[in-house]
């Protein structure tokens, strides 16, 4: 297995999310596209990237200075957890409180009072598990 956010684990990620219809149709539905990266809190800059237009992952890898819409953090071992056993709203909506979960650029508010965005962000947990 790959290390969580290198570049071979991104662009293992990207093929699984576009191989979610669920994720992609639903994200197709409003039109997102957004850079998102992916890391760890006391880093200065995510470790990864996926770039997704209108729902579907057009690339993924090493973070390399892409301007960013979201911009997620973590410890490793809490990616892991979520890995293993992905996340509802509710443990998200913790995780964010508690400081466990970052976005350092991102509305995570206004993400999860938007069901057509809160729900598939909580789905691509469930993708990171396959990558």
């Amino acid at each position: 297995m790959s290390a969580i956010f290198s570049d071979e684990w991104m662009k293992s990620f990207m093929q699984q999310w576009n191989a979610e219809s669920e994720l992609t149709s639903a994200l197709a539905d409003i039109n997102f596209s957004s850079n998102i990266g992916y890391g760890f809190p006391d880093d200065g800059q995510p470790t990864g990237v996926l770039v997704v237009e209108n729902g579907s992952a057009t690339s993924a890898g090493a973070y390399n200075g892409e301007e960013l819409n979201w911009d997620i953090r973590a410890s490793e071992q809490q990616w892991q957890k979520w890995i293993a056993k992905p996340p509802g709203m509710m443990g998200l909506g913790t995780a964010f409180a508690s400081g466990k979960m970052k976005f350092k650029v991102g509305d995570y508010g206004a993400m999860l009072k938007d069901p057509r965005m809160a729900g598939p962000f909580i789905k691509s947990f469930s993708v990171m598990e396959r990558a």
